[in-house]
């Protein structure tokens, strides 16, 4: 098997695009990764190489000590990464179905698992050049070829759900689950249960330090000093919840890690510990890595990084951008996205963005809404919150008694403010900004309510099996609105769920979700239908939409977009005709649409992508001349290229730009710029004709501003 190098990427920093490219970006954030896993190592050029697995969003890597991260998931099948591992230049990544995977430089993660019989694997260790794996009900494998094949070395291991693998010398150490914990002395080739004194068996996690075996368990640590002969627990200061799921040793200071309890500290092998939480907002804490002078904690919402022994923590979620984004919301030059964690602002186009949740008691947000100068987020279960102050802090503006709590949309009328709710309350109507609500669902035959939208003063809901209802009383009463729209497949009496609600002019638009027509040819999968009669008559428009499911609809102006499960599509003639819009956007299922400014903004995989309107349709004027307002490092088009690619840059002032391409190993291949350059939009021309095919790096330094891409060359 031929040596493979590590890939050493950096931060994708997405800011405001120029005209002339077009293609989607992504935006930085929001950030909240659900991090499992670490793993260190030199990036071949003298500095440090941070790599951290997550659930769900693949891997991630950091080359600044967490200042800023970039994705290397390309080629990885299963983007639960439960492990990782590094041999030498080579990346390991462990995945929960998939097996093992090694990260190549010109492709991507490959399989690694001929030999594995189980594909569920739950630990790596490195002994050498002995990679181990430990899986679940596959016991222990051995790979001595950078997992090209893997042997089992289960001899006296009689349980095969390993969790956990620890090397000291020539010794390892096995966690099982409720087997306790095995050792070896001869690389797996034979095991012996070492448990006398471990009163727990369930072993997540385990540690050497020094001649300290460590291992954590539900019920707290036990620690050994004699390679596991003999166990004691030291869980002295270990406070309720004691399940402990991670370790760290850095000199003689011991880190746990532990879900729901946060990080703890021992300088005393184990006998006492002390919480070290301060700025660590999760306390679901699965992975501790340690780093020269930092020490990093994964948790269910992004990384963490301490420099002073876990005295105090600072989140560097920087380029981590996994979190489910379920609303948008823009005011002036703010765009803010709710999302299952809670609510995140950028000023700068998604360049940055900030979390703005200081008091939202629930972060599960599922609508956004302006009113005037007032922010509000409904959410699930928990009711309405309203801001005052551009997200900075939130007030709860609901009652127990006839308030929305499930709250699916809104929609605003001069001071009227509506909540429509997905729990079977209907639309509730407020007057005072939320401070007091009245439910509004006279005539209302369906109160699980989907979409709201206004056209000028008429109100219209979408429901989940009762069609679009229209209100010109301010929900005062409502009436059916439904005639050409299709019946459910489920139930012929009720009328598809209608999924999103649009206004184009006088005209407007509704989304089925993915219910089928049930009244004969033709079936409409995911139909959009257009009213030109405030909802009294519809008609189907789908036309060249592919026949998926509407996951996303908005209207910018006489422009209408819609997302489906890969793409994203334009109709300028409210959807009797669409055109593709999806260059350079992901294929995966797109969660949400909005237009802020003068770009469209789209959610795929847990991250948010920026394309500029003026790529798309005319009539917006976007000057190339116009003054940025931050330092930005455009994503270079084409890519992969051959054998030359643009890359841009804005300067909001002028200062001092450094522009360098590096390959894998970080070596400096190539310097674009060193100079003074002026405020505004720039680009440069790199030619690679003189360079292998494969990846490398585009780094622009600019006064305080650092931003890393990655390109391909291909031939």
């Amino acid at each position: 098997m031929k040596t493979r190098t590590l890939a050493a990427l950096a931060l994708v920093l997405v800011s405001f695009r120029s005209p002339v490219q077009t293609q989607w970006v992504q935006t930085n954030g929001p950030y909240s990764a659900n991090v499992t896993c670490f793993a260190v190592s030199s990036n071949g050029a003298g500095g440090t190489a941070l790599f951290v697995g997550t659930r769900g969003a693949g891997v991630f890597l950091s080359i600044n000590n967490g200042e800023s991260w970039t994705s290397i998931g390309y080629g990885l099948q299963s983007s639960n990464v439960l492990a990782l591992a590094v041999i030498g230049t080579t990346l390991f990544a462990a995945t929960a179905g998939e097996g093992v995977f090694f990260f190549t430089r010109n492709q991507g993660w490959l399989p690694v698992s001929t030999g594995l019989t189980s594909s569920y694997v739950l630990a790596l260790a490195v002994s050498g050049t002995n990679l181990f794996a430990g899986t679940a009900g596959g016991g222990v494998f051995l790979s001595t070829n950078s997992g090209a094949t893997w042997t089992p070395v289960d001899s006296g291991l009689t349980v095969t759900y390993a969790n956990a693998l620890a090397v000291s010398g020539t010794n390892l150490f096995a966690g099982t689950y409720r087997g306790g914990v095995f050792h070896s002395a001869n690389n797996g080739e034979s095991w012996t249960p070492v448990n006398s004194g471990l009163t727990r068996t369930d072993i997540r996690a385990v540690a050497v330090s020094g001649t300290n075996l460590f291992a954590g368990t539900d019920g707290g640590v036990f620690l050994s000093t004699n390679r596991g002969e003999s166990w004691t627990p030291v869980n002295s200061g270990l406070t309720s919840p004691t399940s402990v799921r991670s370790f760290a040793v850095s000199g003689t200071d011991v880190f746990a890690g532990s879900p729901g309890g946060g990080v703890f500290l021992s300088t005393n092998s184990g006998e006492s510990w002390s919480p070290v939480n301060s700025g660590l907002t999760s306390s679901d804490v699965f992975a501790l890595a340690e780093s020269g002078k930092s020490l990093f904690a994964g948790t269910s919402h992004g990384v963490f990084l301490s420099t002073n022994s876990g005295a105090n923590w600072t989140p560097v979620d920087l380029g981590l951008p996994y979190t489910h984004v379920s609303a948008f919301a823009a005011s002036g030059t703010n765009l803010y996205a709710g999302t299952w964690d809670g609510v995140f602002m950028s000023t700068n186009s998604g360049a940055m963005w900030t979390p703005t949740s200081n008091g939202l008691t629930n972060p599960n947000v599922s609508a956004l809404a302006v009113s005037g100068t007032n922010l509000l987020a409904g959410t699930r279960g928990g009711g309405v919150f309203l801001s005052t102050n551009n997200g900075a802090a939130w007030t709860p503006v609901t009652t127990a008694v006839s308030s929305p709590t499930y709250v699916q949309a809104f929609a605003v009328i001069d001071t009227n403010l509506f909540a429509g709710t997905d729990g079977g309350g209907g639309v509730f109507l407020s007057t005072d900004n939320g401070t007091s609500w009245t439910a509004a669902n006279d005539g209302l035959t369906d109160t699980h309510i989907q979409a709201l939208a206004v056209s000028g003063s008429n109100l219209f809901a979408g429901t989940y099996g009762g069609g679009v209802f229209h209100s010109t009383n301010y929900g005062a009463s409502w009436v059916s609105a439904n005639v050409g729209l299709p019946r459910a497949n489920y139930d012929t009496t009720q009328y598809a769920s209608i999924a999103f609600l649009a206004v184009i002019g006088t005209n407007l638009v509704a989304a089925t979700s993915n219910t089928s027509y049930n009244g004969g040819s033709p079936t409409y999968y995911g139909g959009i239908f257009l009213s030109t009669n405030s909802g009294a008559n519809w008609t189907h428009v789908r036309n060249e939409l592919p026949t998926t499911p509407i996951l996303a609809l908005v209207a910018s102006g006489t422009n209408l977009f819609a997302g489906t499960d890969g793409a994203v599509f334009l109709s300028t003639n409210s959807g009797a005709n669409w055109t593709p819009a999806s260059n350079g956007f992901p294929s995966s299922d797109v969660g949400v649409l909005a237009v802020s400014g003068t770009n469209l903004f789209g959610t795929t995989d847990g991250a948010v992508w920026r394309r500029p309107l003026s790529e798309m349709i005319t009539g917006v004027d976007v000057s190339p001349s116009e003054i940025p307002k931050g330092f930005t490092l455009e994503q270079n088009y084409p890519n992969p290229f051959n054998p030359s690619t643009t890359i841009q840059y804005a300067l909001p002032h002028r200062t001092h730009v450094a522009l360098t391409v590096y390959n894998t190993l970080g070596q400096q291949v190539a310097e674009l710029i060193n100079g003074e350059m002026d405020a505004g939009h720039h680009e440069v021309r790199f030619d690679g004709s003189r360079l292998a095919s494969g990846v490398y790096f585009y780094r622009i330094q600019a006064g305080a501003f650092i931003g890393v891409k990655r390109l391909a060359l291909v031939r």
